[in-house]
C-alpha cells in the first residue's frame, strides 16, 4: 500500500484582537497581502554571551538569505508556542536550548520584502545554548555567533554596515530587549561573561 502524502503544514490565522479565526497551509499564506497569524521568534545565547544568528536559506519564500535571530517559526493550529519553540529548534537547529522564557509575549510585526508580507503576532523568547548546532539546510544558509553587547549597540545605533542586513523583526525584537527588565533578569541569571 503507498505511503500517503504527507498533510501541508498549517499555521493558525488570527483575528486583529488576536483571536483564532482559521488555518492556512504555511506554504501559501505568505503572499503580498499575509493575513495576521501566529509565530514566534527565538533569540539563543551562549552561556558566555554569545548570540546564535541565522542566515536563513536563500530559497525561503520569505527574506532569502537575510540574517536573523536564532530561529523562527508558526506554531501549528492549538500547538503551545514554547512548544513550536522546541520543535523548531530541534528542525532548524538541531539543539535544544535550557532556561527557555518568553519575554516580548505581545510582540507583533507587518512588514514587506521582496514583495511578500510578514503578518505576524510574533511572541519572543530567550534561551541558552549548551550544545554545538547542525543546521537543517532547507532552513538555514549560515549561523554565526557574535557578542550580544556589540550586536546589540550596531543594530540600535548602527555607525557602520556590519549588520545591515538583518530582518526588520530581528532589528526591533533586539532593541525590545534591550529595554526589557524582564530580559535583564534573565541574562543576569543565566549569562557569565568571560573576564
Amino acid at each position: 500500500m503507498p505511503t500517503p502524502p504527507p498533510l501541508p503544514e498549517l499555521v493558525e490565522l488570527l483575528t486583529p484582537d488576536l483571536h483564532p479565526c482559521g488555518t492556512a497551509p504555511k506554504a501559501t499564506v505568505h503572499t503580498a497581502d499575509t493575513p495576521l497569524h501566529r509565530a514566534f521568534s527565538c533569540f539563543l545565547f551562549r552561556p558566555d554571551g554569545q548570540l546564535l544568528l541565522q542566515q536563513r536559506a536563500a530559497h525561503k519564500v520569505t527574506w532569502p538569505s537575510i540574517w536573523s535571530n536564532s530561529c523562527c517559526g508558526h506554531p501549528g493550529p492549538g500547538e503551545p508556542t514554547p512548544d513550536a519553540v522546541v520543535r523548531r529548534l530541534r528542525f532548524e537547529l538541531r539543539v535544544s536550548a535550557q532556561h527557555l522564557t518568553c519575554i516580548l509575549p505581545h510582540y507583533q510585526y507587518h512588514a514587506t520584502h521582496l514583495g511578500i508580507t510578514e503578518h505576524e503576532h510574533c511572541p519572543v523568547f530567550v534561551g541558552l545554548l549548551t550544545d554545538s548546532p547542525t543546521p537543517n539546510p532547507e532552513e538555514v544558509q549560515a549561523l554565526d555567533l557574535v557578542p550580544w553587547g556589540d550586536f546589540s549597540r550596531a543594530i540600535i545605533n548602527p555607525t557602520d554596515t556590519t549588520y545591515d542586513h538583518f530582518s526588520i523583526w530581528c532589528q526591533e525584537e533586539v532593541t525590545l530587549l534591550t529595554q526589557s527588565s524582564e530580559f535583564q533578569a534573565w541574562w543576569q541569571r543565566h549569562i557569565t561573561l568571560p573576564r
